[in-house]
């Protein structure tokens, strides 16, 4: 049963966040990628309390989120060469890996799969929390289930508000896009899940190897977080691909924009977003979501975006707007 709350508080108290936490309850918690909604990963309850909040669909398995490398013993069997060498160079960092789990970890947080995603958040708040605690947390993106993620406070409260007790307040996140999601074959390979904050590019120059796209599992039974194809999406229909092109097919309708560093003619300029003036692919990932959000309050009829380079974390910026457009291609 889905628990209301007479008002969602914000507020940079870790002591406060941590009593929700310790008596089962739901938290949104800032990260460099995005803003999380934490439960303790242990505690089934208060797991079902985060599928409750977001009504998202509990086939969806969940991220657990560690303070630090010693403790993922606690949690998984097995942690391969590979992923210790990433894992210094990128984590407290945006990067997540899908390893074999220990009994530990609930099957309700993996969505009963055999496998559970893990990492280190780096922001200093939620690293300061997570210490606190003795146990993980599980955490997607603190917004109601298939819209934008948030990187405020703000917007998780525009989404959650009176769903969960508390916002730990920690800024705007400072990546704005999720992280990436890698595993491995039975050889050891690495499999990329998702692409984010860390670039297939950047593995591949560490480890002197090819990463491998791993198919995408079923909408039904998704192998980990970020897989489903429609997500991500404002409420406004968006359309992707060469908006000079696009916009001849919504003549006479209310159409807003967005783009790397290109305005277009016959449309309000007040209706276009450009997410990086000097053609900073990270600035754009950064503004990304903020700027779908913005679009989708102008009460256009389409939102228009172009295609980002893909290459490194443009490949992400690409993915994340195909997803929020899978059910208006045209």
């Amino acid at each position: 049963m889905q628990r209301n709350f007479m008002h969602t508080i914000i507020g940079s108290d870790i002591e406060t966040a941590k009593t929700w936490l310790m008596n089962g309850e739901v938290v949104a918690i800032p990260t460099e990628t995005v803003y999380g909604l934490a439960a303790n990963a242990l505690h089934e309850d208060a797991v079902l309390r985060i599928f409750e909040a977001k009504n998202r669909p509990s086939f969806n398995p969940l991220i657990v989120h560690i303070a630090n490398w010693r403790q993922a013993k606690e949690y998984v069997e097995h942690v391969p060469e590979k992923a210790k060498r990433l894992a210094v160079a990128f984590t407290p960092g945006p990067l997540t890996f899908l390893l074999q789990k220990r009994n530990t970890i609930p099957d309700l947080v993996t969505a009963g799969s055999d496998k559970v995603a893990i990492r280190i958040p780096n922001h200093p708040l939620t690293l300061e929390l997570l210490d606190a605690l003795d146990f993980p947390l599980a955490a997607p993106s603190a917004n109601p289930f298939g819209y934008i993620s948030p990187v405020t406070a703000q917007h998780v409260l525009e989404g959650l508000n009176g769903k969960i007790p508390y916002i730990l307040d920690g800024g705007a996140a400072t990546v704005g896009l999720e992280s990436t999601i890698i595993g491995f074959d039975e050889n050891e390979h690495i499999l990329l899940y998702r692409t984010g904050g860390i670039s297939a590019e950047q593995i591949e120059d560490l480890l002197k190897e090819k990463v491998t796209l791993s198919k995408l599992a079923s909408e039904e039974h998704p192998e980990t977080a970020g897989q489903l194809k429609s997500h991500y999406a404002p409420h406004t229909a968006l359309y992707v691909g060469d908006i000079d092109e696009l916009k001849k097919q919504f003549e006479g309708k209310r159409v807003a924009t967005i783009s790397f560093t290109k305005q277009f003619e016959g449309i309000d300029e007040a209706k276009q977003f450009i997410l990086s003036d000097n053609g900073d692919i990270e600035e754009a990932a950064k503004n990304l979501f903020t700027v779908l959000r913005l679009t989708d309050k102008l009460k256009v009829d389409v939102i228009l975006a172009e295609h980002f380079p893909d290459e490194g974390i443009g490949r992400a910026i690409n993915d994340r707007l195909g997803r929020a457009q899978a059910v208006n291609k045209v």
